[in-house]
């Protein structure tokens, strides 16, 4: 294949404006190569022979300009709500000495460089492809084409691969996303890769996307593992490769025969995965959901002990969902990791590790629980209860390889049993608030700090469960104390 047309919205706009010198390159044309169509939201454009002055000028009267770095030549380009990242060819000048096989590099731009020099800086043969706009003309120096029909991962240029350490979360994710196999020598070359200077927002970045976007998410963190980014970067997950399991409870193995936390957590991510697409969760659950499981075990390693019971030793984790909540708490402030798409990420995961357990033992009590341990419940993990019910679907699940192709009779009956109690979000809220109190002619402060918490109490025990009985409680209460 000599030529590839590549559709899109503004393409006629490109071609009248640079003629032969622009073209599409990296991962857009990999994706059409596959088969896909045209991601217009995430196409990259290289202009030959011109500077970023005369590009900007031809661009403004056509859309919003942005230059985004003069030196290493690039601008986004913004038009009818869709962005474009414009490029001149550039090269890497090295600077200072190399420090575990990374050293820095001075961007340049060069109008003028050859096509192909600057497709040989670039991360993987898939992407190292450019198309000519005008024609269609592929160039395809590192033959690129030949490793996307053989979905597999190779690097352009092994020399230049550690020059931007995001390349190896990128490998991670192009294994996972696209389903390629990692040659080996992508391996050697990440070893040697010091993370510790990437930003926080782009390794966010990765992850979220490895999985979001994964038809699969434990091929990516298991790339994440052999890449040595888990060592790296998230010691708490590292460390559940080291952690073994009792081989009775968890059956499941890796495919070297260990029963590791590590082989359980995959498993359980990739159950959610499976859940969220079955339940049709939003994109901002189904990123909770994910990381909770990614999660809810990471306090085993600390708290793992041996003990004798059922005639035998076993591994014992007492007190992990607490141990894992502080861990999780720890990483996220690490990560700067908050909330998502206006999402409180954060208190969601951490309140869904820390109760992981609870919805089983609901369960495992079911002909003598009531309704306060639904109501408690659902108030520690903010009224998310049909992500906590998900998760222990998803951990139970993950002992067991075979893909979930239900939620199974525990969750139906969970989710059965909050909505047959109304137990939800709106349910759960205080229905005595301060100014209630001020009413009653108590003042702010910490007494009614106090009094606040000790009527909620008391309605998640059924108390009362309207605001009038709640007023008639609270007056009792105050009575009570004057006394």
């Amino acid at each position: 294949m000599d030529r590839l047309d590549i559709p899109f919205h503004d393409k006629d706009l490109f071609v009248r404006l640079f003629d032969r010198d622009v073209f599409v390159v990296g991962g857009g044309v990999r994706d059409v190569l596959r088969g896909n169509q045209v991601p217009e939201r995430d196409l990259d454009l290289l202009v030959l022979h011109h500077t970023v002055d005369e590009i900007t000028q031809r661009l403004q009267p056509h859309g919003r300009v942005d230059l985004v770095g003069r030196s290493f030549g690039v601008i986004k380009f913004t038009r009818d709500d869709l962005t474009y990242d414009i490029a001149l060819p550039r090269k890497d000048i090295p600077k200072g000495k190399a420090v575990r096989g990374h050293r820095d590099f001075i961007i340049d731009a060069d109008p003028e460089l050859p096509i192909e020099k600057d497709l040989e800086r670039r991360d993987f043969r898939c992407n190292s492809i450019a198309v000519r706009l005008a024609d269609g003309t592929v160039t395809d120096p590192y033959h690129g084409r030949e490793d996307i029909t053989g979905r597999i991962l190779r690097l352009t240029n092994p020399a230049a691969f550690p020059e931007d350490p995001l390349r190896v979360l990128r490998a991670a994710r192009f294994a996972s996303v696209l389903e390629y196999t990692v040659d080996p020598d992508v391996y050697a070359a990440a070893k040697e890769v010091d993370l510790s200077g990437l930003s926080v927002e782009r390794i966010n970045e990765e992850l979220f996307k490895i999985l979001m976007d994964s038809p699969q998410p434990s091929r990516g963190l298991e790339e994440l593992f052999m890449l040595s980014a888990l060592r790296q970067l998230y010691p708490e997950l590292f460390a559940l490769t080291l952690s073994i399991q009792d081989s009775e409870f968890h059956p499941e193995k890796d495919r070297y025969g260990h029963h590791s936390v590590w082989q359980h957590t995959k498993n359980t991510v990739d159950q959610a995965s499976c859940l969220a697409g079955m339940v049709g969760i939003t994109r901002p659950e189904k990123l909770a959901l994910l990381l909770a499981s990614l999660l809810h075990d990471v306090g085993k390693p600390a708290t793992a002990a041996w003990e004798f019971k059922r005639r035998r030793m076993i591994i014992t984790n007492y007190g992990h969902d607490i141990a894992g909540e502080k861990l999780a708490r720890l990483m996220f402030d690490r990560f700067k990791i908050f909330s998502y798409l206006g999402y409180d990420l954060r208190a969601t995961v951490l309140s869904l590790v820390r109760c992981h357990h609870r919805a089983s033992e609901l369960w495992s009590n079911r002909d003598v629980v009531t309704k306060k341990a639904f109501n408690r419940l659902a108030a520690d993990v903010g009224g998310e209860v049909d992500l906590l019910i998900y998760l222990d679907a998803a951990d139970r699940a993950g002992r067991d390889g075979k893909p979930l192709t239900g939620l199974g009779e525990e969750a139906e009956w969970l989710l059965q049993k909050f909505q047959e109690l109304n137990v939800n979000r709106e349910t759960i809220q205080p229905l005595i608030l301060g100014r209630d109190l001020i009413a009653l002619g108590v003042p702010p402060g910490p007494a009614m700090g106090r009094l606040l918490k000790e009527l909620y109490q008391m309605q998640l025990d059924n108390a009362y469960e309207t605001r009038e009985a709640g007023l008639v409680t609270a007056r009792r209460l105050l009575e009570e104390k004057k006394t």
